[in-house]
């Protein structure tokens, strides 16, 4: 089972079905709450309803026990989700993604909101690779153009442009409130935590508290920014190889 991340859409592409996942695996991925193709219930939402959410759907497929991978918010929900239900996790990876608490918290991405657009991505670029500073996009105007007329295109193209726009509010105030910090002692389960070295948004630091804190836990760290499954061919193959190891294997060393 695979957790989305802040905003995420299976209809927008590429999806976490067009990963090298579902070569492996077979791939459960779901449209959180008040996003996509799932319902939009006006009221105040949740980590626990969000991870509770996943626990029905996995109920209703008759799915017993799977692998869980967190990405981004969906790391903190899968936090919360193994946290819970940590009978129905085999292997948890939680990648660029924050304990909250005496952990750290990812950016506050709310804060975002109030900024023009233009303002927005181009903050939203430099937090997610810290390397896309303003020296590098001075050097890289048409690449920066690209960005704007991407981001500029998914604001104004879908019909349910209310309920989307409520929903991602909805998620950004449930976001503020995530800390598993002092639970997540209880994850039993073997972890892999994976970030980017560039990240701004859930930064190598916070990656590494998050690790020390959990049990049965390793961190490894791939070149690229917030995307750097995107971004560095390695981190697919090294979560697919982790997934696959057998279970009697020492995680903690």
């Amino acid at each position: 089972m695979v957790f989305n991340g802040s905003g995420a859409d299976l209809r927008r592409k590429p999806s976490i079905l067009d990963s090298p996942l579902p070569e492996h695996f077979e791939t459960l991925c779901h449209d959180q709450r008040g996003l996509g193709q799932t319902d939009h219930p006006d009221t105040a939402y949740s980590m626990q309803e969000y991870a509770d959410d996943a626990h029905a759907l996995l109920q209703k497929l008759n799915w017993t026990r799977c692998h869980v991978l967190g990405v981004s918010f969906g790391g903190m929900v899968a936090q919360e989700f193994a946290l819970r239900h940590p009978t129905r996790v085999d292997r948890l990876v939680l990648a660029c993604t924050s304990s909250g608490g005496a952990g750290g918290s990812s950016y506050p991405l709310h804060e975002l909101a109030e900024l023009t657009l233009e303002e927005r991505a181009l903050q939203s670029l430099e937090l997610a690779d810290r390397r896309m500073n303003e020296e590098w996009r001075l050097r890289h105007p048409e690449a920066v153009r690209k960005i704007l007329r991407t981001m500029e295109t998914e604001a104004e193209s879908p019909n349910d442009e209310s309920e989307k726009k409520m929903g991602a509010e909805r998620q950004m105030e449930a976001r503020k409130t995530h800390d598993t910090w002092s639970r997540l002692h209880r994850l039993k389960m073997p972890v892999l935590c994976c970030g980017g070295l560039h990240d701004g948004i859930a930064p190598q630091e916070n990656m590494q508290r998050l690790t020390d804190q959990i049990p049965q836990a390793r961190l490894e760290i791939f070149d690229g920014g917030h995307l750097f499954l995107r971004q560095d061919p390695e981190a697919w193959r090294s979560i697919i190889q982790f997934l696959n190891s057998p279970e009697e294997h020492d995680f903690s060393s």
